[in-house]
């Protein structure tokens, strides 16, 4: 971090990459107009990106936490120690790869917007998926189902920036990105209880440990079906908000 820190340079205005060409995709979402950090807190674009990232994020860190206990509970014999702690090791590759890889280039292709819908569309169906994979006894669909989950939690971290700059423009996408990590913070806290707190309450009430996350992963399957919701409700940014060619706020409309 320190070297990049030290390299990093801002680059001369208007300057593209030599045979650069413009995305074709999802014009009407991307922006080529810039608008200031705090004027980007009063959209609503903002609170529902906020919305998106908060709930895609819940729903894969609360697992991410669990992942060895789920495996080994809902498959009493079947995963041992090693390999649920192989089992953390796989779905953080698939973490890994979904931030560095797949998803970032996918939503080159198809825009960030339906990127975003089929995270919500997939991992809805897949949280779905997942009880049943524990009644069947199927240890391979149940870690396929994680290691797309989890690819696709990662997906979110690479995508949103990206999503933030079609928004609201590339001058304050940093500062922004900084405020819209918030969402990140409350998930961190949001996740981990909703999985921790009702898998005790399940036992607590005499479920076995085996089925002692399916109330959790149909609650995970509501919040993407809200994060779907709000993605859907996303649209371009009013020009009010624009930041005038002179480079004052909210100058425009």
């Amino acid at each position: 971090m320190m070297v990049g820190a030290t390299i990093v340079r801002v680059p001369a205005a208007n300057w593209k990459p030599e045979g650069y060409v413009p995305p074709v995709v999802a014009q009407k979402l991307i922006s080529k107009n810039d608008v200031y950090v705090y004027d980007a807190l009063k959209t609503p674009q903002f609170w529902l990106i906020w919305i998106v990232l908060c709930f895609n994020v819940t729903a894969g860190i609360g697992v991410l936490g669990q992942a060895s206990a789920m495996s080994q509970e809902m498959f009493p014999g079947k995963v041992t120690v090693a390999a649920a702690a192989g089992f953390v090791g796989l779905i953080s590759l698939f973490n890994m790869g979904g931030r560095f890889f797949f998803w970032a280039s996918i939503s080159d292709l198809i825009g960030r917007k339906n990127t975003y819908f089929c995270f919500f569309v997939l991992g809805t169906a897949l949280y779905i998926l997942v009880p049943q994979t524990g009644s069947i006894g199927s240890v391979g669909l149940f870690v396929l189902c994680f290691c797309v989950i989890l690819s696709m939690y990662g997906g979110g971290f690479a995508t949103v920036p990206a999503y933030l700059k079609d928004m609201f423009g590339t001058r304050y996408v940093g500062a922004i990105h900084g405020l819209l990590l918030t969402a990140w913070s409350t998930a961190g806290v949001l996740g981990p209880v909703l999985v921790n707190y009702i898998r005790e309450d399940r036992i607590k009430a005499g479920i076995p440990k085996a089925e002692a996350y399916n109330t959790t992963m149909y609650i995970m399957a509501g919040l993407l079906v809200i994060g779907f919701i709000a993605n859907a409700c996303i649209k371009a940014v009013h020009e009010r908000h624009h930041m005038s060619a002179d480079g004052v706020a909210g100058a425009r409309g």
